[in-house]
Protein backbone atom coordinates (compact mmCIF):
# COMPACT_ATOMS: atom_id res chain seq x y z
CA UNK A 1 0.00 0.00 0.00
CA UNK A 2 1.51 3.66 -0.69
CA UNK A 3 2.55 5.41 2.34
CA UNK A 4 -0.29 7.85 2.41
CA UNK A 5 -2.49 5.46 2.84
CA UNK A 6 -0.70 4.12 5.78
CA UNK A 7 -0.94 7.51 7.01
CA UNK A 8 -4.35 8.06 6.66
CA UNK A 9 -5.25 4.67 8.49
CA UNK A 10 -2.93 6.01 11.52
CA UNK A 11 -4.69 9.04 11.62
CA UNK A 12 -7.98 7.50 11.34
CA UNK A 13 -7.02 5.91 14.21
CA UNK A 14 -6.31 9.35 15.75
CA UNK A 15 -9.35 10.42 15.35
CA UNK A 16 -11.01 8.49 19.05
CA UNK A 17 -9.54 10.72 20.72
CA UNK A 18 -11.67 13.70 19.40
CA UNK A 19 -14.33 13.35 21.43
CA UNK A 20 -12.49 12.25 24.78
CA UNK A 21 -9.62 14.37 24.81
CA UNK A 22 -9.61 16.97 21.87
CA UNK A 23 -6.51 18.56 23.11
CA UNK A 24 -4.61 15.89 22.85
CA UNK A 25 -6.17 14.91 19.06
CA UNK A 26 -3.94 17.10 16.85
CA UNK A 27 -0.48 15.70 18.38
CA UNK A 28 -2.19 12.27 18.48
CA UNK A 29 -2.63 12.65 14.70
CA UNK A 30 0.83 14.08 13.43
CA UNK A 31 1.99 11.01 15.69
CA UNK A 32 -0.14 8.90 13.68
CA UNK A 33 0.95 10.67 10.50
CA UNK A 34 4.14 10.24 10.96
CA UNK A 35 4.21 6.86 12.37
CA UNK A 36 1.98 5.40 9.36
CA UNK A 37 4.77 6.87 7.30
CA UNK A 38 7.78 5.94 9.09
CA UNK A 39 8.20 2.18 8.32
CA UNK A 40 8.23 2.69 4.08
CA UNK A 41 11.96 5.08 5.00
CA UNK A 42 13.35 1.33 4.41
CA UNK A 43 12.77 1.38 1.06
CA UNK A 44 16.12 3.01 0.85
CA UNK A 45 17.37 -0.01 2.84
CA UNK A 46 15.70 -3.61 2.46
CA UNK A 47 12.11 -2.59 2.19
CA UNK A 48 9.35 -4.18 4.28
CA UNK A 49 12.16 -5.44 6.91
CA UNK A 50 14.76 -2.83 8.05
CA UNK A 51 11.73 -0.56 9.99
CA UNK A 52 8.96 -2.63 9.30
CA UNK A 53 8.24 -4.89 12.63
CA UNK A 54 4.65 -6.32 12.80
CA UNK A 55 6.02 -8.48 15.81
CA UNK A 56 7.72 -5.17 17.86
CA UNK A 57 5.70 -2.54 17.39
CA UNK A 58 2.45 -3.77 18.78
CA UNK A 59 4.01 -4.50 21.65
CA UNK A 60 5.79 -1.43 21.75
CA UNK A 61 2.25 0.70 21.06
CA UNK A 62 0.13 -1.34 23.81
CA UNK A 63 3.34 -0.37 26.60
CA UNK A 64 3.27 3.34 24.89
CA UNK A 65 -0.49 3.25 24.90
CA UNK A 66 -0.44 2.56 28.36
CA UNK A 67 1.44 4.87 29.69
CA UNK A 68 -0.40 7.86 27.82
CA UNK A 69 -3.50 6.20 29.35
CA UNK A 70 -1.75 6.64 32.91
CA UNK A 71 -0.31 9.84 31.87
CA UNK A 72 -1.80 11.59 28.99
CA UNK A 73 0.24 14.29 27.98
CA UNK A 74 1.07 15.39 24.54
CA UNK A 75 4.44 13.28 24.55
CA UNK A 76 3.38 10.04 25.62
CA UNK A 77 0.41 10.65 23.41
CA UNK A 78 2.37 11.30 20.51
CA UNK A 79 4.34 8.28 20.99
CA UNK A 80 2.12 6.24 21.48
CA UNK A 81 0.05 7.03 18.34
CA UNK A 82 3.44 7.08 16.10
CA UNK A 83 3.67 3.27 17.41
CA UNK A 84 0.37 2.62 16.92
CA UNK A 85 0.45 3.75 13.45
CA UNK A 86 3.67 2.12 12.80
CA UNK A 87 2.18 -1.24 14.09
CA UNK A 88 -0.56 -0.73 11.77
CA UNK A 89 1.49 -0.03 8.89
CA UNK A 90 3.64 -3.11 9.45
CA UNK A 91 0.35 -5.47 9.79
CA UNK A 92 -0.84 -4.44 7.15
CA UNK A 93 1.57 -4.22 4.47
CA UNK A 94 0.92 -7.95 4.52
CA UNK A 95 -2.33 -7.40 2.30
CA UNK A 96 -0.82 -5.81 -0.62
CA UNK A 97 1.78 -7.17 -3.29
CA UNK A 98 4.96 -8.24 -3.36
CA UNK A 99 8.13 -6.57 -3.25
CA UNK A 100 9.08 -7.56 -6.94
CA UNK A 101 9.93 -4.19 -9.38
CA UNK A 102 6.35 -5.72 -11.23
CA UNK A 103 4.17 -6.40 -8.30
CA UNK A 104 0.78 -6.73 -10.52
CA UNK A 105 2.90 -9.27 -12.14
CA UNK A 106 2.74 -11.22 -8.65
CA UNK A 107 6.42 -12.35 -9.34
CA UNK A 108 7.16 -12.09 -5.41
CA UNK A 109 6.26 -13.91 -2.34
CA UNK A 110 8.06 -11.36 -0.08
CA UNK A 111 4.78 -9.36 1.73
CA UNK A 112 5.89 -8.49 5.20
CA UNK A 113 9.30 -9.80 6.83
CA UNK A 114 9.11 -11.83 10.07
CA UNK A 115 11.93 -10.75 12.71
CA UNK A 116 11.33 -13.09 15.14
CA UNK A 117 11.11 -16.34 12.99
CA UNK A 118 13.36 -14.65 10.18
CA UNK A 119 10.90 -15.60 7.40
CA UNK A 120 8.53 -13.80 4.88
CA UNK A 121 5.06 -13.98 5.05
CA UNK A 122 3.45 -14.42 1.18
CA UNK A 123 1.32 -11.20 0.04
CA UNK A 124 -2.21 -11.60 0.08
CA UNK A 125 -2.82 -9.20 -3.10
CA UNK A 126 -6.04 -7.90 -1.75
CA UNK A 127 -4.52 -4.53 -2.86
CA UNK A 128 -2.80 -5.54 -5.90
CA UNK A 129 0.03 -3.34 -5.32
CA UNK A 130 0.85 0.07 -4.09
CA UNK A 131 -0.45 2.38 -6.44
CA UNK A 132 -3.56 0.08 -7.61
CA UNK A 133 -6.86 2.06 -7.56
CA UNK A 134 -7.97 -0.09 -4.78
CA UNK A 135 -4.96 1.65 -3.25
CA UNK A 136 -6.34 5.27 -3.74
CA UNK A 137 -9.69 3.70 -2.84
CA UNK A 138 -8.72 2.92 0.26
CA UNK A 139 -6.68 6.24 0.89
CA UNK A 140 -9.55 8.00 0.42
CA UNK A 141 -11.62 6.02 2.60
CA UNK A 142 -9.40 6.75 5.69
CA UNK A 143 -9.12 9.70 4.69
CA UNK A 144 -12.65 11.05 5.32
CA UNK A 145 -13.02 11.04 9.28
CA UNK A 146 -9.49 12.59 9.52
CA UNK A 147 -11.19 15.86 7.05
CA UNK A 148 -14.72 15.66 9.52
CA UNK A 149 -12.53 15.67 12.88
CA UNK A 150 -9.12 18.17 11.79
CA UNK A 151 -9.14 21.31 10.39
CA UNK A 152 -6.07 23.16 9.79
CA UNK A 153 -2.33 21.79 9.40
CA UNK A 154 -4.01 18.05 9.64
CA UNK A 155 -6.55 18.60 7.27
CA UNK A 156 -4.14 20.00 4.55
CA UNK A 157 -1.86 17.04 5.20
CA UNK A 158 -4.79 15.07 4.56
CA UNK A 159 -5.85 16.67 1.49
CA UNK A 160 -1.89 16.87 0.21
CA UNK A 161 -1.68 13.30 1.11
CA UNK A 162 -5.03 12.83 -0.90
CA UNK A 163 -3.44 14.37 -4.40
CA UNK A 164 -0.20 13.06 -4.39
CA UNK A 165 -1.78 9.62 -3.94
CA UNK A 166 -3.21 10.32 -7.09
CA UNK A 167 -1.12 11.32 -9.01
CA UNK A 168 0.85 8.09 -8.16
CA UNK A 169 -1.97 6.23 -9.03
CA UNK A 170 -1.53 7.94 -12.46
CA UNK A 171 2.05 7.33 -12.75
CA UNK A 172 2.93 3.98 -10.68
CA UNK A 173 3.27 1.49 -13.58
CA UNK A 174 5.10 4.32 -15.82
CA UNK A 175 7.75 4.96 -13.08
CA UNK A 176 8.93 1.19 -13.43
CA UNK A 177 9.81 1.74 -17.27
CA UNK A 178 11.40 5.46 -16.18
CA UNK A 179 13.60 3.56 -13.21
CA UNK A 180 14.84 0.97 -15.55
CA UNK A 181 16.13 3.56 -18.35
CA UNK A 182 18.22 5.50 -15.58
CA UNK A 183 19.27 2.14 -13.76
Amino acid sequence: MMTTTHAAMGLTGACLLVPVSPELATIAGIGAVLGGAFPDIDILFEHRKTLHHPELYPVAALVAGGVALVRPAMYPVAIAAFLGSAALHSLTDVLGGGLGLRPWEQDDDRGIYLHLSKRWLPPRHWVRYDGAPEDLLAAVGFSILPLVFFDGRLEAIVLAGLGISAVYVLVRKRLVDVYEKLA
